[in-house]
C-alpha cells in the first residue's frame, strides 16, 4: 500500500540520520493499560455479547532527537487485544513522523494525529484523521494519517500546508460488538467516488492567529470525506451496511475567546459533496467558578449548542446526528497533587424524546498509575432517532493505564 511504501522511506531515512548525529537522544515512554466495560441490559441484537467485555491495550513511545532539538523521529503504535469483539481486536500506527524545527517554519512527515477544535461535545472542524469508531462511539480516537506537513510561522499568523497521502477507512464494531446499529457496517464492501479510491491524495491548507483574548483558526480542506455514507445492501443472506466514500471540500472555521473567568467557542463548518451542500455549527461557553467556598477546587459550567442544515440524522447521513442539540455540563477540577477531575453532561435532542448522560472521572495513583471511569446513559423512545440503536448500551467503563 501507499502508507507502507511511505512509512518504509521515512524509517530508512530517519534511522541513517539518527546514527550519523553526533549529539543523538533516545528515549522510551509509554502506556499500558486494562479496561472492562459492563452493559447494564442485555444485548438488544443477535450475535452481540451480554454484559461483560475487558480489553488490553499499550501505546509505547520513542522518541529520536539531535541537533539539539531541531530533528526528531517520533513513533507510537498502538493494539488492544478484546474480549468479546474481534474487530476491536486492533492495532494502528498512531505516530511515525519526522520532524525538523527552524526559526520560522517547520517540516513534518510521516504517519501523525493532527487535530483541531475547540467545542467540548462536538468537533466539527477536526477533519484530518480518520475517526477509529471501534475505540468508542464519541468519535474522539483517531486514526494516523500519512501526511507532509509544512508549518510557516509569519507576524500575521501560522499557516500549515498538508499534502494527505492517502486514506484511511473508518473502523466499525463487528458483529459480535456493542456500541452499534441493528446492521453491521461492512467492512469488505467499500466504494469510493474517486477512481484514485483509498490511494487518492488529500489537501488542506489552515492559517491560526490569537488577537488578543480570541485565538481564531480557518481552514480549507479538499479530499476525501471522512464520514462514509452508510446504504443497506444484502450479502448473501445478511442485510449490512456497504461504505462510500464521497469527494468534498469543506470550509471550517474556529474561535476560542478567553475574557476573564468565561471560555467562549465556536466552531462552524460549510461542508460541499455531489450528495449535499450545508452549513452545520457548534458553539457555547465554560464559565468557572475559581476556588469554590474558599477552597482549591474549580467549578466549570459548560453549555454548547449543536444545529445541522441537513435536519434530521439518519443512518445515511452521521455527521446529521447532532441537528438540532443542546448540552449541558459541569467540570470539577480538585486541583489537588492527584490531578483528579470529573465532568459531567447531558445532551438532548430538542426535536426527540432522546438523552445522553455521561459522567467522565480520572485521577492519578502515585507518579505512574491513572484510572478513569466513565458512565454513559443513553437513552430514546423515537426509532427515527440515531440514538434509539443504542438504548441498551448504557454502561459503565473503568480503566487503569500505567506510565512508563
Amino acid at each position: 500500500m501507499l502508507a507502507a511504501k511511505l512509512m518504509n522511506k521515512l524509517v530508512s531515512m530517519s534511522l541513517l540520520l539518527t546514527f550519523a548525529a553526533s549529539a543523538a537522544e533516545f528515549e522510551i515512554s509509554g502506556m499500558l493499560g486494562i479496561e472492562e466495560r459492563y452493559f447494564f441490559e442485555s444485548s438488544q441484537y443477535p450475535q452481540q455479547f451480554d454484559h461483560s467485555q475487558a480489553s488490553v491495550y499499550v501505546e509505547p513511545e520513542f522518541y529520536w532527537g539531535w541537533n539539539n532539538g531541531g530533528d526528531s523521529l517520533t513513533f507510537k503504535p498502538f493494539y488492544r487485544i478484546d474480549s468479546q469483539d474481534d474487530e476491536r481486536t486492533h492495532g494502528d500506527i498512531r505516530e511515525l513522523a519526522y520532524i525538523h524545527v527552524s526559526d520560522s517554519w517547520e517540516f513534518r512527515a510521516g504517519i501523525r494525529k493532527e487535530f483541531w477544535g475547540v467545542a467540548e461535545f462536538q468537533h466539527l472542524v477536526d477533519v484530518i484523521n480518520q475517526t477509529d469508531a471501534v475505540e468508542n462511539f464519541d468519535g474522539e480516537d483517531k486514526l494516523g494519517q500519512p501526511m507532509v506537513n509544512v508549518s510557516l510561522v509569519q507576524n500575521w499568523g501560522i499557516v500549515d500546508l498538508y499534502v494527505l497521502l492517502g486514506f484511511r477507512e473508518r473502523i466499525f464494531p463487528g458483529e459480535e460488538g456493542r456500541l452499534r446499529g441493528p446492521l453491521v457496517v461492512d467492512k469488505n464492501n467499500i466504494s469510493y467516488e474517486s477512481s484514485a479510491e483509498e490511494k487518492h491524495v488529500d489537501f488542506a491548507i489552515r492559517w491560526t492567529q490569537t488577537f488578543g483574548d480570541f485565538d481564531v483558526g480557518s481552514y480549507w480542506f479538499c479530499g476525501t470525506n471522512r464520514e462514509p455514507i452508510l446504504t443497506p445492501t444484502n450479502i448473501g443472506n445478511n442485510l449490512v451496511l456497504r461504505q462510500y466514500y464521497a469527494q468534498m471540500d469543506q470550509f471550517g472555521l474556529d474561535v476560542q475567546a478567553t475574557i476573564g473567568d468565561w471560555l467562549w467557542k465556536f466552531e462552524s463548518i460549510h461542508r460541499d459533496t455531489t450528495e449535499v451542500s450545508f452549513w452545520a455549527t457548534q458553539a457555547g461557553f465554560e464559565y468557572t467558578y475559581v476556588g469554590i467556598m474558599d477552597s482549591i477546587i474549580d467549578l466549570g459550567l459548560l453549555t454548547e449548542y449543536s444545529w445541522d442544515e441537513r435536519g434530521e440524522g439518519d443512518i445515511n447521513a452521521p455527521g446529521a446526528a447532532f441537528q438540532n442539540d443542546l448540552f449541558l455540563g459541569g467540570r470539577i477540577a480538585f486541583n489537588d497533587m492527584q490531578s483528579s477531575e470529573i465532568l459531567m453532561g447531558v445532551g438532548t435532542d430538542l426535536d426527540h424524546s432522546a438523552l445522553t448522560y455521561l459522567i467522565e472521572a480520572n485521577r492519578r495513583f502515585g507518579d505512574s498509575f491513572t484510572a478513569s471511569l466513565d458512565l454513559k446513559i443513553m437513552q430514546s423512545s423515537d426509532p427515527v432517532e440515531p440514538l434509539f440503536g443504542l438504548k441498551n448500551d448504557d454502561h459503565l467503563q473503568l480503566s487503569v493505564e500505567w506510565y512508563f
